[in-house]
């Protein structure tokens, strides 16, 4: 398993696809560990060679001391791309993400275009949380074991509908979260890194092709955040998904899917 040595320490990734094909680089969300992109790199494998990492914290990575900034976040995917000798890549980030691949944008010429998904600019125009998804994932029943405080935190970030007819995947989804979810303290450190991020008044400076997929349904990073993105970077496409959750990547994932791959062969 290859690892990019930063001085936060050691980022674990995963490279695939064909060696000559454009790179596609996907960055997770809060918590979330490599698994949350296997929709999308199963159905771009055959085209694009694909780069997964686990953010600092997260699954395989080290978990330096805290809290995290999205600028180191970001320093640990230009490490990455050091260590698998990418020189240019197309990145795919979503919610923390989003935000990671926006100031990797800002800060690197190495980027060909930009897929954002349920993500925001930060600043005080941002749309924050709901009260009621706040709530949800704040407090906890305390009697609640591991798997049981993954699921009810979880919840508004699918749609109900989703979220009854599909046991068997949310069932296989708090497996793979056991597995690679962070510990407590570096879930505090990588939510101090999203808190504390805006890009707002930097958002003209990213002239580079940039598609923003948002579902008009997310609890967790209300819509109107996507709008923001996509008034603020120059030529910047919206794509709305109707009814679609935070997780749209996983609910929806062949609109995302096709939005990274119509953004991709466009440049």
């Amino acid at each position: 398993m290859p690892f990019a040595s930063t001085d936060g320490g050691d980022i674990f990734y995963e490279v695939s696809g064909p060696a000559d094909a454009p790179v596609v680089t996907f960055v997770e969300g809060l918590s979330y560990g490599t698994w949350m992109w296997r929709w999308q790199r199963d159905a771009l494998d055959d085209e694009f060679r694909t780069v997964v990492f686990d953010n600092r914290g997260t699954g395989e990575s080290d978990e330096p001391p805290g809290p995290y900034t999205v600028s180191e976040m970001a320093g640990d995917l230009e490490a990455v791309l050091d260590d698998a000798g990418i020189e240019r890549t197309h990145v795919v980030g979503a919610s923390l993400g989003g935000m990671i691949a926006q100031e990797y944008a800002l800060t690197s010429d190495r980027v060909a275009s930009l897929v954002l998904v349920c993500t925001t600019p930060g600043g005080e125009d941002a749309v924050p949380i709901p009260d009621e998804t706040l709530d949800k994932m704040l407090n906890v029943p305390d009697d609640y074991g591991p798997a049981e405080r993954i699921r009810y935190k979880m919840q508004p970030a699918f749609t109900d509908e989703f979220w009854a007819e599909n046991p068997d995947l949310i069932d296989q989804i708090v497996e793979w979260r056991l597995e690679t979810d962070p510990s407590e303290r570096a879930y505090q450190w990588q939510s101090a890194a999203a808190t504390t991020f805006d890009a707002s008044d930097r958002l003209d400076e990213l002239d580079l092709p940039t598609t923003v997929v948002h579902g008009t349904a997310d609890r967790v990073v209300p819509f109107e955040n996507g709008e923001l993105l996509a008034a603020g970077i120059p030529d910047a496409e919206i794509q709305s998904v109707d009814g679609g959750p935070h997780l749209v990547f996983i609910e929806r994932p062949e609109r995302v899917t096709a939005a990274i791959r119509e953004t991709v062969t466009d440049v």
